[in-house]
């Protein structure tokens, strides 16, 4: 059987260390398994960390014109390459061709991005500051940094972090989730093709083992991480407490707000798509619908439900299907359990996906798009995080108290309000209590030139993902004051502080 290994000092390692520890890789869409991926150990992510250092002394050095234009031709091969790597993301993740492409060209956006490194690095400058002195800043690389990423977007996650990095000079090395492994090697492979040299990015396949080696390797200068908020909190804790610069994206429970003058047409088939794309298995899929008035419910949960009958859940590799399984089948279990739990708590299932029938594709791991009324805040289900499939409806009766409910949540990612009252939406994004807001958008996710990121328990740390906070994590500014003086000029001793 294939075995996914590691990419080290821009040779590929199929191997997984002295433990000979592997974990299977499974085509969701079948439920079989397709490979297998070998799980670092100490040595293997430490030798991947040794490589960076070295290889970092003269990327620093290596201008940052150069730089981009490595990226100008790894952005051209991610393009000449993408079919391939959406074939693979859907192979292991089961994300349908389309949406796998959207994926990959998010990703790309953020390599476009790392292309300005010339125009990002370049810094402030002041002449005469003070008589005959000039001062000046500068953005310089922190070493070798390390991103971790999770298994719903295995290209474009990891391309929120390396990139970047790189192209401010830093060094990388990359934890990619082990359940979906091989676009993330391919893609590095494509780097090192675009004239990366060797040891700049290295990616280490693993578990736990692999990412305490590099929180708590001291040759490691920050962490990047993208996953639930458990884990987040962890990562935060543990790099920190390693003097390691973190940011740690956790969490999410994102809410639409359906306001009673809503285009309620296109406020359904937008939370259609925000809600089962990519089988809700998105930080910023739309799982709670929190619509204002009872009338504004009853058209929205009616609507809803008949818009949801043609929707197609099946295998990755047909682009008719709207959205696909989930990655494994201890998750689809996780998903039913919800369910089950939100109908037990009093909730009504409208549209039930718990056993859907995918034609050719008995033991895949499929969960059905699902509606949820008469969901309550006390709820198990709607405390979670269900990362499936699955719409929930809450009813209010006034816009304050939907913001409220949105306000209290633990999870502060992203949130939307479909209306079509400005002085409405204005106080919304105001005052709600959370990172990224959409009016009439319901997946507000930022481009690549602004940063992502959310507020509350759903980000630790000062700084968001990409873009221009992307630059400030990945570099560290250093300032420097200069002067000349005549050879004419003795001065005399002063004890004031210059000003």
């Amino acid at each position: 059987m294939t075995v996914v290994g590691h990419l080290i000092n821009g040779e590929i390692i199929n191997a997984a260390g002295e433990s000979g520890r592997s974990q299977d890789v499974f085509n969701p869409s079948t439920g079989e398994v397709s490979k297998q991926v070998a799980l670092a150990d100490q040595a293997t992510v430490s030798n991947a960390i040794a490589a960076a250092e070295a290889a970092f002394p003269a990327w620093r050095d290596t201008p940052p014109l150069k730089r981009a234009r490595v990226m100008f031709r790894f952005k051209q091969l991610l393009e000449e390459n993408a079919e391939t790597i959406c074939k693979m993301i859907g192979e292991e993740h089961g994300k349908i061709s389309h949406d796998a492409m959207g994926e990959l060209q998010r990703g790309i956006e953020n390599v476009e991005y790392a292309c300005g490194a010339p125009e990002l690095l370049k810094g402030e400058h002041n002449r005469n500051v003070g008589p005959g002195i000039d001062s000046w800043s500068e953005f310089q690389p922190l070493g070798v940094v390390a991103g971790i990423t999770p298994f719903n977007f295995p290209a474009m996650v990891p391309m929120w972090m390396f990139p970047l990095a790189i192209a401010c000079g830093n060094t990388f090395v990359l934890k990619p989730s082990e359940r979906d492994p091989s676009s993330t090697l391919y893609i590095a492979q494509l780097l090192h093709e675009a004239g990366l040299p060797k040891g700049v990015l290295n990616v280490v396949n693993g578990d736990k083992e692999a990412v305490d080696v590099l929180l708590t390797d001291r040759r490691v200068k920050a962490v990047s991480f993208v996953g639930s908020t458990p884990i987040a909190e962890y990562i935060y804790a543990t790099a920190n407490a390693n003097g390691k610069r973190c940011q740690a994206l956790g969490g999410a429970k994102n809410h639409a707000i359906i306001m009673p003058d809503a285009d309620m047409d296109n406020a359904v088939n937008q939370l259609l798509g925000a809600a089962f794309g990519s089988s809700g298995e998105r930080c910023m899929a739309l799982s709670v619908a929190v619509a204002v008035g009872q009338q504004a419910g009853d058209d929205l949960v009616a609507k809803l439900q008949e818009a949801m009958k043609p929707l197609k859940v099946g295998a990755f590799n047909n682009s008719e299907n709207d959205f696909g399984p989930v990655i494994t089948q201890v998750h689809q279990e996780k998903v039913v359990g919800h369910i089950s739990s939100a109908e037990a708590d009093g909730a009504t299932v409208v549209v039930d996906g718990r056993q859907p029938d995918v034609e050719g594709h008995p033991n895949g791991f499929y969960v059905g798009a699902t509606l949820i009324d008469n969901v309550k805040p006390d709820m198990v289900s709607y405390k979670a995080e269900i990362f499936g499939p699955v719409l929930q409806v809450i009813r209010v009766n006034t816009m304050e108290e939907a913001m409220q409910l949105i306000n209290d949540h633990e999870y502060g990612n992203g949130t939307c309000i479909f209306t079509r009252d400005g002085e409405a939406a204005r106080y919304f994004s105001d005052y709600i209590e959370v990172g990224m807001v959409g009016i009439n958008i319901p997946l507000p996710v930022p481009v690549a030139y602004h940063s992502f990121g959310g507020w509350k328990r759903s980000l630790f740390g000062d700084l968001h993902a990409y873009g221009p906070d992307g630059v400030r994590f990945y570099t560290k500014r250093k300032t420097i004051t200069q002067r000349w003086p005549s050879s004419n000029v003795r001065e005399g001793v002063n004890f004031s502080f210059p000003s």
